[in-house]
């Protein structure tokens, strides 16, 4: 296979996994923006996590949460914290507890029950994703996946599991952020919509 059929296949594989969740996922996505409205309405924020590129995902859905999803949508600052933000936390928790602890640890002191963690991992089995989840379930955080493959063991500690069904890293990866995307749009619209002339959803 040439470059150019190359390329064109790696498009097409995305597409056809986009088609494929578009077709799936609908009732899974729509579980997790009820469970991110239910949590910020009650005060509660999200949370993020994951390794490589799935920690530049964490830091790039909490930033849009935190900041700005939508030019076009003027609304409040929504709490969103990515665990992986902070150099001098994951180093200490690593030489401190072991590196499977990173987030973990600073959830512990972070998050509070009803709030939502969400878990990124493409195989699904990275084992510090895995502790954050466990300690996630026993704080009372909703546990969102966002996972590949077939979920791996982290979709036994997710309370919502977005699997993307592919083995190919990149492909999971570019899925995660679209599925990301699109929990956030349909979030934010509920809580424009439902928060006219409040300070916060």
């Amino acid at each position: 296979m040439d470059e150019a059929a190359r390329f064109a296949a790696m498009m097409e594989d995305g597409a056809v996994l986009r088609r494929r969740m578009a077709a799936e996922a609908a009732p899974a996505v729509l579980a997790v923006v009820a469970a991110c409205e239910r949590s910020l309405r009650a005060g509660g924020k999200l949370l993020f996590c994951g390794n490589g590129g799935s920690a530049a995902d964490a830091q790039h859905l909490a930033t849009e949460w935190l900041v700005r999803l939508r030019a076009r949508v003027e609304r409040p600052s929504w709490p969103a914290i990515a665990l992986t933000l902070d150099p001098a936390a994951l180093t200490a928790g690593g030489n401190d507890y072991g590196f499977e602890q990173v987030f973990a640890r600073p959830l512990a002191g972070l998050g509070r029950a009803g709030d939502v963690l969400f878990g990124i991992t493409t195989s699904g089995r990275s084992p510090n994703v895995l502790r954050a989840l466990e300690t996630a379930r026993a704080m009372g955080i909703v546990t969102v996946g966002l996972l590949g493959g077939d979920g791996g063991p982290a979709r036994a500690l997710c309370d919502h599991a977005l699997v993307v069904p592919s083995a190919e890293t990149a492909r999971v990866q570019e899925l995660h952020i679209a599925l990301g995307h699109a929990v956030l749009e349909l979030l934010e619209d509920r809580l424009v919509g439902g928060a006219a002339g409040r300070a916060g959803p």
